[in-house]
């Protein structure tokens, strides 16, 4: 039989070893804390289950939908965008309705790039930045991130160092997985760098409304010319607590968003209509249900930083996201992230995500995902600490 050639571009799925252990822990009976993937435990907001519900019971909303996405959700989606950011948006030609961010990206990649192109993402990132690319057949070029390193400068100096010049950066912010935020002005300056470099954007907004201490995050199509070159994803899973039912949205740039468009035309007949009515509701209805999930987060991870600075693991408290990275304590930085997450899984019986993961630039870090109420959370303080000696 024939070989899958593509199959030999994606790299084994290194949270795949976490997650086995894991599961061979579970099965021998032992209660593990997940902290590991960034699936959201909060239930959705009962008014958005409702509306999905009476949906759901009328027959015509069970036919093929549109692959777009119906028209009062891309209003709605255009709507939330004008009164949460002040930007303008044509439900026609510069948004389409996808099944969740992540869908949305692999196929625009999918639809853009054509093998031997280059894409700048940075590292260590949320794995479907590259991936897409890969993928699609593309090359990467990781861009390293740090609070130590100057993001434009090396920006600006693989850009010089790469041929053919890159056509596409993916970028997201707040930051998954290093909770990194940034200003307006950063944006204006990748709008500003992708024209005078000739190259696309990809902005990943998928955690907007998650933020603490009064930040707020900026969306990347305020930057003046932003859809001149590129656009911007939305996803329902973490504002709305809707992760698995799969919603989410790209807006910008009409040359894309049409590309986006016409090969999903080709792949799917859209989401499950009564999903896209309970998500007008979501965007149209009551926010006070995103400032109550928000605030839930933000209480757990007021608990998490709080508990390990106890026990002697200090990490800066994220301004951002549903997550904490946190920088390996010296005396295990050599194990490295993978074998200090199955140190933690084995000995604290607490699962969080390796760093290596995301990307090489992120291995001597580890994530927690704020999946766990504050009882879980301090159960897992308390398993750390037997590791720590704390």
């Amino acid at each position: 039989m024939s070989e899958f050639p593509r199959m030999h571009r994606l790299p084994p799925y290194v949270f795949a070893v976490v997650n086995d252990l894991k599961m061979q822990m579970r099965r021998q009976g032992e209660d593990i804390v997940d902290l590991g993937m960034g699936n959201p435990d909060i239930p959705t907001p009962k008014h958005i289950v409702d509306k999905l519900v009476e949906a759901a019971q009328k027959g015509v909303n069970h036919r093929y939908s549109a692959s777009k996405g119906i028209p009062n959700l891309r209003k709605a989606i255009c709507s939330w965008y004008k009164r949460r950011y002040d930007v303008d948006i044509d439900p026609e030609s510069e948004a389409v309705v996808t099944m969740g961010a992540k869908e949305g990206l692999a196929h625009l990649a999918l639809a853009m790039l054509s093998p031997g192109e280059v894409v700048f993402a940075p590292d260590p990132t949320y794995p479907i930045h590259p991936y897409s690319a890969i993928i699609a057949g593309a090359d990467v070029r990781r861009i390293p991130i740090d609070l130590d390193r100057d993001f434009f400068e090396d920006l600006l100096t693989a850009t010089k160092q790469t041929w053919p010049q890159p056509k596409l950066l993916i970028i997201c912010y707040p930051h998954n997985p290093t909770t990194a935020t940034v200003d307006l002005d950063f944006f204006q300056k990748i709008v500003d760098f992708a024209k005078e470099h000739k190259m696309y954007v990809i902005h990943d907004l998928a955690y907007a409304d998650l933020c603490f201490d009064g930040y707020k995050a900026p969306s990347f199509l305020q930057a003046k010319g932003a859809k001149d070159v590129g656009v911007e994803f939305f996803s329902m899973s973490k504002s709305y607590s809707m992760a698995g039912w799969r919603v989410g949205f790209c807006v910008g740039n009409p040359k894309m968003i049409h590309a986006l468009t016409r090969i999903k035309s080709y792949l799917d007949y859209g989401i499950f209509q009564p999903i896209q009515i309970a998500s007008i509701i979501a965007l149209n209805g009551p926010q006070e249900c995103v400032q109550e999930i928000t605030k839930v987060y933000e209480d757990r991870r007021d608990a998490l930083i709080k508990g390990l600075a106890r026990i002697g693991w200090e990490i800066p408290k994220p301004k951002a996201t549903m997550f904490i990275w946190a920088k390996i304590p010296q005396e295990f930085k050599h194990l490295g992230s993978v074998e200090f997450s199955k140190l933690l899984l084995s000995k604290a019986k607490v699962a969080v995500a390796p760093g290596l993961g995301f990307g090489s630039y992120g291995d001597d870090h580890v994530r927690f995902a704020l999946v766990e109420n504050r009882h879980r959370i301090n159960q897992a303080i308390r398993g750390i600490k037997k590791v720590l000696g704390g």
